[in-house]
């Protein structure tokens, strides 16, 4: 296991987030931050706070659940029950730029699924997307607009989260 990010560098990570996305946001440009649960939801609420601050306004935080929208749902080699939670967006997203927030960005079909959900919920502006760890592997055609940190993993290795809202530490690993 190494730790490629410790609490300090998931720290700067955030603030570069903030920074690029108050940085191409336009004065009066209706914005909000919606992320993809589980870990991506703390990681839009602490992006959300940042914004808020750099931008002078309130910037309205959601949380998605991607669960019935995922390709591997009915994946017949699996035998597990598919947790479905609540889908917390209390805003109309409609004409707004959305900034869907995830953890770790690697084969696309998590954000793909997470765009379908959005469209189904109303029309937004334009959808971004902010990740906090973007590693190799694309299935799907997705990039990021912004990510705190661009990593290099070997195949079979994983991409981990820790965040103390849910683990008790900050911190990204791979195993």
């Amino acid at each position: 296991m190494d730790v490629i990010l410790d609490s300090q560098a998931i720290e700067h990570a955030l603030d570069k987030l903030a920074e690029g996305i108050a940085k191409d946001t336009a004065e009066g440009q209706d914005i909000a931050v919606v992320g993809v649960r589980s870990r991506g939801e703390v990681i839009s609420q602490r992006l959300g706070q940042r914004l808020g601050r750099l931008l002078g306004k309130e910037v309205p935080v959601g949380t998605l659940d991607i669960t019935l929208y995922r390709d591997d749902l009915n994946n017949p080699q699996s035998n597990a029950q598919p947790q479905v939670r609540t889908t917390e967006i209390g805003f109309d997203i409609d004409g707004k730029i959305i900034y869907l927030v995830d953890d770790v960005l690697h084969t696309g079909r998590s954000t793909r699924a997470a765009m379908d959900a959005l469209i189904d919920l109303g029309r937004p502006q334009a959808i971004r997307l902010a990740v906090l760890v973007d590693r190799r592997g694309r299935e799907f055609p997705i990039q990021a607009d912004y990510a705190g940190k661009l990593v290099e993993v070997s195949e079979g290795e994983t991409v981990q989260v820790r965040v103390v809202e849910v683990d008790g530490v900050d911190e990204v690993i791979v195993e």
